[in-house]
């Protein structure tokens, strides 16, 4: 099956695709989504390539398959918009990247795509090395028991911060952005699953902290802003590039559109990339002869220097136990749709204004495109092996004009990052460790607290 035989068209099948079952009444899956999302959402596929649920009083499509995924991603008949994106709404806004749509979205591509050229990746190279071999170093003074819940975001947002915005000033800033996050996107996957609107204004407890954690990462972004522009400098940076942005009409961007391009650099990719460096460092407690053999290879590129930008692309078996936690844990686990036109997807009947569901999580673990699919299997990703994977069953980063600008910059940083840990440090839990994933807006680890040895 090809993506185009299945793509989208402008016409009203009949058929409608089957209902899940297991739906209660008031919430209808939500609740299932609630309980176990993953399980529920990995087996779907086995009742259809296109299956509908129930989100309280709306009605959802799933799409189960790699091929609708694709043509879902890559067809204009559906826009970003549906549950997902709503509840993410409060803190992304409207005018930012990863929330625009149309004309204004395709403005914004042009404007921040040049900070993410392969080209351009190098220059973020010494700062992406500085700080992995920093938090070798903190690791090493520090001794005992690490969060490695604050140290993953920690280390996220000081890279994004220092290569994409060139401030210092980010450093006192940090620990709030992280503490933030962890509270927003706990609340908002909730706010996706169960639409309760009016209810999430009541000033019970979780939504006074949600409140408060929403209302000081803009404080912070607008602190951020601020504080360039008082400097009167302007480095060759993302946060420069927003600042002396124009709009269609030649005028420069409002400031409502830079806040939510802030926040839409910061807070998406600060989440998603802590969240995967929790899962690489939890991938290496649990299995330590990959950490050696990236030790191996590591001293085999290098030898005794530390590692630097310059040997990521040699760093082929790093690279590629990088890209199966991408696979097996992947950060962006769920994402949404909304039809804009009534469509055919997998010969069933797509009504105009109909949201619709996939998960990554599921499609990348589903036994029809992956031998030993629960395996943890870097191997799996060398040439002659991943030639076998089908097309859009593997996609972190997402397709089309979503795809996630920064996808070369996040591989470089996290293949950097897991040969500088691994080289120096083998990994066990700690007491009050817990490996079980944790279910927000993003997939993590829910409280990884871990011991480094020093090899």
């Amino acid at each position: 099956m090809t993506v185009e035989s299945v793509r989208p068209k402008d016409t009203t099948a009949s058929a409608e695709p089957p209902v899940a079952g297991g739906a209660v009444p008031l919430l209808g899956h939500g609740w299932r989504l609630v309980r176990d999302p993953l399980a529920f959402l990995s087996q779907l596929r086995d009742h259809g390539d296109v299956v509908r649920l129930k989100l309280g009083p709306k009605t959802v499509y799933a799409v189960t398959t790699p091929a609708l995924t694709g043509a879902v991603a890559l067809s204009p008949n559906y826009i970003i918009a549906g549950p997902l994106w709503e509840s993410l709404e409060s803190l992304l806004g409207k005018e930012g990247v990863a929330t625009a749509n149309g004309k204004l979205h395709r403005r914004q591509r042009r404007t921040i795509q040049p900070a993410f050229r392969l080209d351009a990746i190098p220059a973020y190279g010494p700062i992406m090395a500085e700080e992995s071999h920093a938090l070798v170093e903190r690791w090493r003074a520090a001794g005992g028991v690490l969060d490695i819940t604050y140290e993953s975001f920690r280390v996220a947002v000081r890279v994004a911060a220092r290569c994409l915005m060139r401030g210092s000033y980010m450093d006192a800033r940090a620990d709030r952005i992280c503490a933030d996050l962890t509270t927003l996107f706990a609340g908002m996957y909730q706010r996706m699953v169960v639409p309760l609107g009016p209810l999430y204004k009541v000033p019970l407890p979780a939504n006074r902290e949600f409140n408060r954690a929403l209302a000081d990462l803009h404080v912070l972004v607008d602190e951020i802003v601020a504080d360039r522009r008082a400097g009167g400098q302007k480095p060759d940076d993302l946060l420069t590039a927003l600042l002396e942005a124009k709009d269609d009409n030649g005028d420069p961007i409002g400031e409502q559109e830079i806040h939510d391009q802030v926040i839409a650099i910061l807070t998406p990719g600060a989440e998603t990339v802590g969240s995967t460096v929790m899962s690489l460092l939890l991938v290496l407690t649990e299995h330590p002869e990959l950490g050696d053999k990236i030790r191996d290879e590591v001293e085999s590129v290098v030898g005794d220097r530390p590692v630097a930008f310059e040997d990521v692309r040699k760093l082929t078996y790093t690279a590629n136990v990088v890209t199966e936690t991408l696979r097996l844990y992947p950060a962006v686990w769920i994402l949404t749709r909304r039809a804009v036109a009534d469509t055919e997807l997998g010969g069933y009947r797509i009504p105009k204004g109909a949201d619709l569901i996939y998960s990554p999580y599921a499609i990348q673990r589903d036994r029809r495109s992956y031998e030993r699919n629960e395996d943890f299997d870097p191997d799996r990703w060398l040439p002659e092996r991943s030639k076998d994977v089908p097309k859009y069953a593997m996609s972190p980063f997402s397709v089309g004009n979503r795809k996630c600008p920064s996808d070369h910059f996040s591989m470089a940083e996290l293949t950097l990052l897991t040969a500088a840990v691994a080289h120096a440090y083998r990994f066990e839990h700690a007491a009050h460790s817990d490996a079980r994933p944790r279910i927000g807006i993003t997939l993590r680890p829910r409280r990884l607290m871990l011991r480094a040895l020093a090899r």
